[in-house]
């Protein structure tokens, strides 16, 4: 197994690599530089990258929702000097 297909099966360590990796797959695609097999590569790891950030936030979705006694509270956000 080369690094490279390591990596396309490797679980990302945080959202925030997941989410960095795909957009840098996504410009890959976009450049129109790739070959046909490495294109299916890369979507194919998009699609595992985007299920694993579907699942992260899902996953602090409800969490937030344990915190807030099972209430999804909407997100205000507070300018500095308001209160």
């Amino acid at each position: 197994m080369t690094a490279t297909s390591r990596k396309a099966s490797a679980q990302p360590a945080s959202y925030e690599q997941a989410a960095a990796e795909l957009e840098q797959l996504v410009q890959q695609l976009e450049s129109g530089q790739m070959s046909l097999d490495d294109t299916l590569k890369s979507y194919a790891r998009g699609a595992q990258l985007l299920a694993y950030c579907r699942e992260r936030l899902q996953s602090v979705e409800q969490q937030v929702q344990i915190l807030d006694a099972g209430e999804l509270k909407p997100y205000v956000e507070h300018l500095p000097g308001e209160d």
